[in-house]
């Protein structure tokens, strides 16, 4: 009873804080819109910079896929505005995900997967519980895996919960992946994985490929661990073993944001959850890392240096570290679509005129933004605190673009079969076509 009152304390300091602290919503009662996407330029907003379905914008290049999206986005009646009224209060819903405990626990399926230099990660497959009857899998999403990627610190929050419930109610197979030393997973080399360096989740998606030829993968990040599936999703390009993914409220610039301050909570509650992590670990990682300087830092971004840049033999600037680590460094070389769910009141991302890459979803053809005018840092509530619009969104998404590949192919493979019983007589074989053009679909959608 006395940690239920402690953490309604809690929140109750948070939501106060926030209308105090958060200038771009400060002082702003629930019903009042003003300053949020759909505002016009003359606003203090982001303006409108692409279509409207319900309450949020679906900002992208437009095309083929972008149509779809729109068409399915606007048949979820979870993005209609309105609602429970709290929704206006990014801080509360922040902290709901982050800090409140579950209504039931997951159950796992553990694997431990040893990597190439004798590392382990840890991919835990979620068998349960399942709330009311497993419903078929949705046309398209028939047995597919999610692969479902933590925040920075590794913490399976209440949102990520969740989304694994519904997912696997919905027929897919979710799986978290555990980074080394997270979650129980023991760390058997003296090595951490840096902010955006992708290897051993290489592996991993090549392990479930492998595991599960017949099955389609897609991938869902949260947070600061949206860092690491873009880095994959980049240096991987049209090798990736993904059909789509969802980035959570993504922290985009990266390297901005560890430079700057963010809320003090959320700051605090990372640095201990990581410092506790590593603590048990010091005597192997003070043999090529500065681990008591990072176990002393006040700041994410003296934790990052001290455990990152300099050690033994090691004396590496912060831009050289960012160059290797920016989840956008290789933003040219994605073939998959990507998806980013984000809100306008994020506390901890902060202002999304000064923190989301709107170039980025306006050029590229692969990347797509849902911006909501309210939802917070990973909570976009529903109609009550227990509900997460956000997961209905994320799996209407892989649904589409699972469907739209399907008939992509199907389309193509009709056409090939038109070609070849209508042959001309006076013309020569056709050529065989390379791999990469024999699946036109991969083009259709940046026409």
């Amino acid at each position: 009873m006395g940690l239920w009152m402690l953490g309604f304390a809690i929140l109750g300091l948070l939501v106060a804080w926030g209308l105090r602290k958060c200038p771009w919503i400060a002082s702003r009662p629930p019903g009042d819109r003003r300053g949020t996407p759909e505002e016009g330029a003359g606003g203090s907003g982001t303006g409108s910079r692409g279509p409207t379905v319900g309450s949020c914008q679906l900002v992208g290049k437009p095309s083929a896929l972008a149509q779809a999206l729109l068409k399915n986005f606007g048949q979820l009646a979870c993005l209609e505005a309105g609602g429970w009224s709290w929704k206006a209060w990014p801080n509360l819903q922040t902290a709901v995900q982050f800090l409140w405990p579950p209504d039931r626990p997951l159950e796992f399926a553990r694997d431990h997967l040893q990597l190439s230099d004798k590392g382990l990660v840890a991919l835990d497959w979620v068998v349960g519980p399942l709330s009311g009857k497993a419903k078929a899998a949705a046309p398209g999403l028939d047995a597919a895996v999610l692969v479902v990627v933590p925040n920075a610190t590794g913490k399976i929050t209440r949102n990520l919960r969740q989304l694994c419930q519904l997912a696997l109610r919905e027929g897919c197979y979710p799986v978290i992946f555990n980074r080394r030393g997270h979650n129980g997973c023991p760390l058997t080399t003296s090595k951490l994985q840096p902010f955006g360096d992708p290897a051993d989740l290489k592996e991993a998606v090549a392990y479930l490929r492998f595991r599960h030829p017949a099955a389609m993968l897609f991938a869902v990040s949260e947070g600061s661990g949206s860092g690491l599936l873009l880095s994959y999703l980049g240096e991987c390009g049209s090798s990736s073993y993904l059909r789509g993914a969802v980035c959570l409220s993504p922290l985009l610039k990266a390297q901005e944001w560890f430079e700057r301050e963010t809320s003090w909570w959320y700051r605090w509650s990372c640095l201990l959850s990581q410092k506790r992590g590593i603590s048990r670990y010091v005597n192997v990682l003070k043999e090529v890392t500065e681990v008591d300087q990072a176990l002393r830092s006040r700041s994410l971004r003296a934790f990052e240096e001290a455990l990152f840049c300099h050690g033994k033999g090691r004396n590496m600037t912060w831009e050289a570290y960012w160059d290797r680590n920016d989840p956008l460094r290789d933003v040219d070389e994605v073939a998959v679509p990507v998806l980013c769910l984000c809100s306008a009141d994020d506390p901890i991302r902060g202002p999304p005129e000064d923190t989301i890459p709107w170039e980025l979803f306006q050029s590229n053809p692969y990347f797509f933004l849902l911006l909501s005018p309210h939802g917070g840092h990973c909570g976009f509530f529903g109609e009550d605190a227990g509900t997460s619009w956000g997961h209905s969104a994320t799996l209407e998404y892989f649904r589409t673009v699972a469907e739209f590949f399907h008939t992509e192919e199907r389309v193509h493979r009709r056409s090939l079969c038109l070609h070849h019983r209508r042959p001309h007589p006076e013309a020569s074989p056709p050529a065989r076509l390379p791999l990469r053009e024999t699946f036109s679909w991969q083009r259709s959608y940046t026409r």
